[in-house]
């Protein structure tokens, strides 16, 4: 991951495609509070590349194949979430 200013950006963009093209995950700071990020992997997602929810999910399937888990009706789910 590379993190540059918008000027930099414009004055190299070129490079910062280039480095998109190579699966480089390219970060934009727009000023103080402004972050764009650009990368050609539409499946990408910052979520799942969390290391802590990619954590997560191993111990939940984890859970699932060791039968650790409680099968909901539709209206036990519906409850849940409130709808």
């Amino acid at each position: 991951m590379v993190v540059v200013s918008t000027r930099e950006f414009r004055q190299n963009l070129k490079k910062y495609l280039d480095l998109i093209d190579k699966n480089e995950r390219v970060i934009i700071q727009r000023g103080k509070d402004k972050i764009y990020e650009l990368s050609n992997n539409v499946k990408n997602d910052r979520f799942f590349d969390d290391p802590a929810i990619q954590e997560r999910i191993s111990k939940s399937i984890q859970s699932y194949n060791e039968g650790k888990t409680v099968k909901l009706t539709d209206d036990q789910l519906k409850e849940l979430l409130g709808i």
